[in-house]
């Protein structure tokens, strides 16, 4: 069974910077696609970005991208959120998922594998 842990979130200011980690353990593959999604109090769980492993290729919703950058370090089996000009909208529980051996990257919740428990981002002046 494949475990995610996320780690990263904090309490920040508008226009600050985080960094959100996710590390992989047990069973992971070199095809599978890493995703983020968040979900705010009230809402509905979104997707935010995702990459393909294989081929480094990425995926943002509108909102974050520009601001937002996913990458992977596969040495480390880590993939991270780098969040810039960080806004209150941003605030929410940021998931890390999986989708094991898949040759596209997914857009919807439902169709990912593995979760992480969440890190809390929350930004507030």
């Amino acid at each position: 069974q494949v475990r995610l842990v996320e780690s990263g979130g904090g309490l920040v200011q508008p226009g600050d910077s985080l960094r959100l980690s996710c590390a992989a353990s047990g069973r992971t593959f070199r095809s599978s696609v890493m995703a983020w999604f968040r979900q705010a109090p009230a809402k509905e769980r979104e997707f935010v970005a995702a990459i393909r492993w294989s081929s480094d290729s990425a995926h943002y919703q509108g909102s974050t991208k520009g601001r937002f950058t996913i990458s992977g370090d596969n040495a480390k089996n880590t993939v991270y959120l780098q969040m810039n000009s960080l806004k209150p909208e941003d605030t929410a529980l940021y998931y890390c998922a999986t989708k094991i051996n898949s040759d596209y990257v997914p857009l919807r919740q439902a169709e990912y594998d593995y979760w992480g428990q969440g890190t809390q981002v929350t930004v507030s002046s």
